[in-house]
């Protein structure tokens, strides 16, 4: 099972791409609530070059309530990441598919709210 959402955006730059994701997210009711910028952090803390490499932490707050209601520790495992990878010709978006990552609790009703997470992220991905 793979554990992303993906999709290949092609001949954008990663600012660009970075505002297709932070719209079409606020279009489906997440806001971000974390950003890293992995490629500036390696090179500050490492001194290693990399790609542009950035992971925005979304969160839609209506399931998130759902999902800790069911599971209170389960906010060990929010927010829902997005990763934004630059790559030759473009820009790669990955979004976690959160009943990948919800294996690990045996929780049926867990399980269908990661379900719908899944369906609401994968719409994301599609209309960046």
């Amino acid at each position: 099972m793979s554990y992303t959402i993906d999709r290949f955006l092609d001949g954008v730059t990663m600012e660009e791409a970075e505002e297709r994701v932070r719209s079409a997210l606020a279009d489906a009711g997440f806001g971000v609530l974390t950003e890293i910028d992995v490629r500036e952090t390696m090179k500050k803390k490492l001194g290693v070059d990399m790609p542009g490499y950035r992971i925005l932490g979304a969160c839609n707050p209506k399931m998130a309530h759902q999902a800790l209601g069911i599971e209170p520790r389960v906010g060990a495992m929010l927010p829902c990441n997005v990763i934004l990878r630059e790559l030759e010709g473009g820009i790669e978006i990955s979004a976690i598919d959160p009943v990948a990552s919800m294996q690990a609790i045996d929780n049926p009703e867990l399980t269908r709210v990661a379900g719908r997470v899944r369906d609401m992220l994968s719409d994301v991905v599609g209309n960046v």
